[in-house]
């Protein structure tokens, strides 16, 4: 990881696994031949990366999602960037948010996508909340580890978005009829491809729970 010291060392996913010893410290401009989840990504990650994955490893920029425009991604150089298809959060910081995935699970993601699912359940071992992370995104992952390449995993993202559209559509019409009421949008847009809206004082307190850099959410 490229790590930027943003974020509480006591709540940082992303030094917590260094303290174990599962992932290293990468200097700013020094390179790195793996995939890298990254908001400068043009693809998601998809099975195809498995043989990357497996020659040169993963690499995540640990960073507050409260102080993106500080991080200088042009100095963190990799061939292979990738973006992080639909996902839901269960770290207690971003429980239940769309895209707002920490460290871990950024890394987490990736490797099940990779199909190295042995990786990523040793890395979510270490929290308490680990294991909601695969049970509340199984339905999702699996999906896209059947996808063959970058292509079909972002059509399949499209797919889910779709259901999960139609869904929330369906629960806001009482007895089968659509009243107008307003609510809130669950489908916030990606911010892997935009900057999210400036956040409120609460929203940058909350946000101090490491970022990604698969975000513009990862992380």
């Amino acid at each position: 990881m490229w790590d930027f010291d943003h974020c509480d060392p006591r709540r940082c996913s992303g030094k917590k696994l260094a303290r174990q010893g599962l992932i290293q410290d990468l200097r700013i401009g020094q390179r790195f031949r793996g995939v890298v989840i990254s908001p400068k990504g043009t693809q998601p990650v998809s099975p195809a990366d498995r043989d990357i994955v497996a020659q040169s490893g993963l690499a995540v920029v640990e960073c507050s999602w409260a102080r993106l425009d500080e991080v200088p991604f042009n100095k963190i150089a990799s061939p292979n960037e990738r973006l992080l298809p639909y996902l839901v959060a269960t770290n207690p910081v971003n429980y239940g948010k769309p895209w707002r995935l920490n460290c871990v699970e950024a890394l987490a993601a990736a490797f099940y996508i990779t199909g190295y699912d042995s990786y990523a359940e040793r890395l979510l071992s270490g929290f308490g909340w680990g294991h909601s992370f695969y049970e509340v995104n199984k339905h999702m992952l699996e999906k896209y580890k059947t996808c063959e390449n970058a292509e079909a995993v972002s059509a399949m993202q499209e797919e889910i978005l779709a259901e999960l559209e139609k869904s929330y559509d369906e629960s806001r019409r009482p007895s089968g009829t659509n009243d107008g009421a307003d609510g809130e949008d669950l489908l916030v847009p990606n911010p892997n491809h935009h900057h999210p809206p400036e956040s409120s004082s609460e929203e940058e307190d909350e946000s101090e729970e490491d970022a990604p850099g698969n975000a513009d959410e990862a992380k």
